[in-house]
């Protein structure tokens, strides 16, 4: 097995490393927002619902965006694609530092046009959020469909867990060094200088990064390797322009509904735990900010394992004998009953915090398997030049479902909070979290009860 590895070449690898590396940084990007707010709440005198509307235009932002960046990117490459779009999320990162005057000037247009102005922290953080979540919903529409480009269909969901568990690898960092920095040179800094990372890791994919097929770095080995049991997708340098396919050509398949609507109901899940969770920590159990580092960093790392094992899991069916999607639809069967755990998050808290901490955990860490199992679902069954465009329409429903959840999170816990048990809330929001996989594992099931592969767009 080693010497067929060293003969077949390993650059795919690469490409999955910078896709890592990418997805890492997005995540560290989007997360340092939720790790300042408990101090910026109380800055800012932002209530929970407050709060709840700043993260719920960044999900819904980012979905409308996904519909267009899964287009966008099928159109004009993945090289191009994903230089465009971390471009745009690093700006927006930075942004988050001049919240205040992009505020202050938001609201001098307002009242220019004689509309009543919006607070001014919350309008700035609003406007910088909606700038990361256009360049932020590039990132997987891009990765997935260089994993399609990279892989052959047995390993794509294992090097999608290994890319997706930047974003884990993102969220254990950002505790770490974003309090560091917010204490020591103020929250400004902490924004620009994890949004300014981006721009380093632009240039390595610039020269890093071909498709398959002009790749020179790539051996004829791999690169039949890669082909191996697919079909001939891309036109010829000389052929005629591959028709355009349209959305609701796309929405006439099962398949779409089956994609989307399991990421209706378990994307927002995850939103959850990475925007709320420090102020859950804060509002049950009154940590500050440099308290929650290291309970954050040991949930997360719990993640980044449930990614890479996650996309791994499935090729214990598929060694079986059962197919592609019939082995990965097994696996998030089982994945879609550990978020189970959770139910005892707010039973056991009394006895430390560290039990939700680390109930909570396995729940995400299962989120993190699901997610590299779905997302592979659509490569499965759709051709690639397709898989952008189902990516982004999956990524909307997504996001959608992430407002949706958000909003209630912060209703929930504003009305529980007034009442003075602010535990209710987040008791109602996690038998939400614990049941949400398994009822869209059944659903999907119902729409594509077998392998049925995509061949007449």
């Amino acid at each position: 097995m080693h010497n067929k590895a060293e003969v077949i070449g390993k650059y795919r690898w690469t490409i999955c490393g910078l896709l890592f590396f990418a997805t890492t940084v997005n995540y560290l990007d989007r997360q340092v927002l939720s790790l300042l707010a408990p101090s910026l709440s109380e800055e800012f005198h932002w209530s929970n619902s407050d709060y709840a509307d700043i993260t719920a235009i960044f999900q819904f932002v980012y979905a409308i965006s996904m519909l267009f960046a899964g287009r966008l990117i099928d159109k004009i490459g993945t090289k191009i694609g994903y230089i465009l779009a971390i471009a745009v999320w690093s700006v927006g990162a930075v942004m988050h530092a001049y919240a205040i005057p992009i505020g202050t000037a938001f609201n001098s247009m307002l009242a220019w046009a004689g509309i009543v102005a919006v607070p001014v922290s919350i309008a700035g953080f609003m406007i910088s959020r909606s700038f990361l979540a256009i360049g932020e919903a590039g990132n997987f529409p891009a990765a997935i469909k260089a994993i399609a480009e990279y892989f052959p269909k047995k390993e794509r969901s294992l090097a999608t867990g290994i890319f997706n568990s930047g974003s884990n690898v993102g969220a254990i960092l950002a505790p770490l060094t974003v309090p560091w920095i917010a204490v020591h040179w103020g929250w400004g800094s902490a924004f620009i200088i994890i949004g300014a990372i981006g721009f380093i890791w632009m240039f390595f994919w610039y020269i890093l990064y071909e498709k398959p097929e002009k790749q020179k770095r790539l051996s004829q080995a791999e690169l039949k390797y890669i082909l191996d049991g697919e079909t001939t997708e891309e036109p010829a340098e000389n052929a005629a322009p591959k028709e355009k396919i349209s959305w609701l050509k796309l929405l006439k398949y099962r398949q779409t509904w089956s994609f989307v609507i399991g990421k209706f109901l378990t994307d927002g899940i995850w939103w959850f735990f990475l925007f709320w969770l420090p102020k859950y920590l804060e509002a049950q159990f009154g940590l500050v900010k440099t308290d929650i580092a290291f309970p954050l960093s040991v949930l997360y790392t719990m993640t980044m394992f449930g990614s890479i094992y996650g996309g791994y899991f499935p090729m214990y069916f598929i060694n079986k004998g059962y197919n592609a999607y019939e082995g990965r639809m097994k696996a998030m069967f089982v994945i879609a009953l550990f978020p189970l755990v959770v139910l005892l998050a707010q039973p056991l808290g009394n006895i430390s915090y560290w039990i939700p901490v680390l109930l909570i955990g396995v729940g995400a860490s299962a989120h993190q398997a699901w997610s590299a199992n779905i997302f592979t679902t659509v490569s499965d069954m759709f051709p690639k030049k397709a898989i952008g465009s189902i990516i982004g329409i999956g990524g909307m429903a997504g996001g959608i479902g992430g407002v949706l959840v958000s909003k209630l999170g912060g209703a929930l816990f504003d009305y529980y909070e007034n009442l003075g048990h602010v535990q209710t809330g987040y008791t109602i929001m996690f038998v939400l979290c614990a049941l949400a996989y398994l009822t869209a594992w059944f659903i999907m099931k119902m729409l594509v009860p077998k392998y049925s592969e995509i061949k007449d767009l």
